[in-house]
């Protein structure tokens, strides 16, 4: 019986891959929090819509008014 070649320590096998899969799914989400997740998502959308209304609201009476 001839002997096993000794395996790389960079040899991919599917135990590493898979602990590099959950490494970056680590790192995602480790990220995603540090941004303030979902929630600070729908923060800046419901600000963007208040300055968007208030920009149009204050823009409307200039345009109807009428000039002395």
């Amino acid at each position: 019986m001839a002997e096993e070649p000794k395996l790389s320590p960079f040899a991919m096998t599917p135990a590493r891959i898979m602990l590099l899969v959950l490494g970056a799914l680590l790192v995602v989400i480790a990220i995603s929090t540090s941004m303030g997740g979902i929630n600070a998502y729908q923060s800046l959308r419901e600000a963007n819509a208040e300055a968007t209304s208030a920009t149009q609201a204050q823009m409307a009476p200039a345009e109807v008014a009428p000039t002395p």
